[in-house]
């Protein structure tokens, strides 16, 4: 069987299986947009919407922070979560339905790209032990996943999350926490392979530790760089060429 990249060109989505709380999430973000649940309306306690979803209080709570994110959904201190009277932030849904249109994953790409290339850059500079331990964790729980032939999306998603709380600039990390979440469905691309075919994901993780070589070596501009690498060789990987202009370094600097 071969390992060459899938021909994208020839599709129009790339499916992908939802997690429960993305599928909690879902469900209660149509009920608001159609009215079922509607500006002001408490919303049922975790438990409540547990038992009725049949998942796990954790689930339920990953659900509800996404549509704090989305600004759908406000908490009340000892009154519960409420449906806002407007949202109060932008709805950043990179795409609906069962996955991209390949236009879109380009863009997503090169989204994370601006963002998570910056960021390295930053962390490389104001790491510390215990940032260092927590990329290390992320990247064990990594292995493990694909030692399991598991998903290991969420090890992935904390990977470039620790690595946001390495710049220690707070708006920094809450910015990547925010946009992460929705960056996860791009990474997650990364590890459908996982079931007897680990080429993706083993490239993805031999970038991932290039990365963090460069991290922990305190080398920003390297750190960028491999960050670059990164986003560009898991686009590649689904045949998607992503600009050269990303990077600053690949043509000359105007003169002042």
């Amino acid at each position: 069987m071969s390992d060459s990249p899938p021909k994208v060109a020839k599709l129009r989505r790339i499916a992908r299986p939802l997690r429960l709380s993305e599928e909690v999430y879902g469900d209660l973000q149509r009920r608001i947009a159609r009215g079922g649940l509607r500006p002001g309306d408490r919303l049922p306690t975790e438990k409540a919407l547990g038992d009725s979803f049949g998942v796990s209080r954790a689930v339920v709570r990953e659900a509800i922070a996404r549509l704090k994110a989305d600004g759908l959904i406000e908490s009340r201190q000892g009154s519960g979560a409420f449906v806002v009277e407007a949202p109060k932030t932008i709805n950043l849904r990179l795409w609906q339905g069962d996955g991209p249109e390949l236009r879109e994953l380009r863009d997503i790409f090169e989204l994370r790209a601006m963002v998570e290339g910056a960021v390295a850059e930053l962390a490389a500079r104001r790491r510390d032990r215990n940032d260092l331990r927590a990329m290390t964790e992320h990247l064990q729980a990594m292995d493990d996943a694909m030692a399991g032939n598991s998903d290991g999306t969420e090890a992935d998603d904390n990977f470039h999350i620790a690595m946001a709380k390495a710049t220690h600039n707070a708006y920094v990390s809450h910015l990547v926490e925010f946009l992460g979440r929705h960056f996860s469905d791009s990474r997650k691309l990364s590890w459908q392979g996982t079931r007897g075919k680990l080429n993706y994901p083993r490239e993805a993780q031999r970038e991932h530790r290039a990365l963090f070589e460069a991290i922990s070596s305190g080398d920003a501009e390297a750190a960028r760089l491999r960050a670059l690498d990164h986003l560009r060789g898991t686009a590649g990987r689904f045949g998607i060429e992503l600009a050269v202009d990303l990077d600053r370094n690949s043509f000359p600097q105007p003169k002042p």
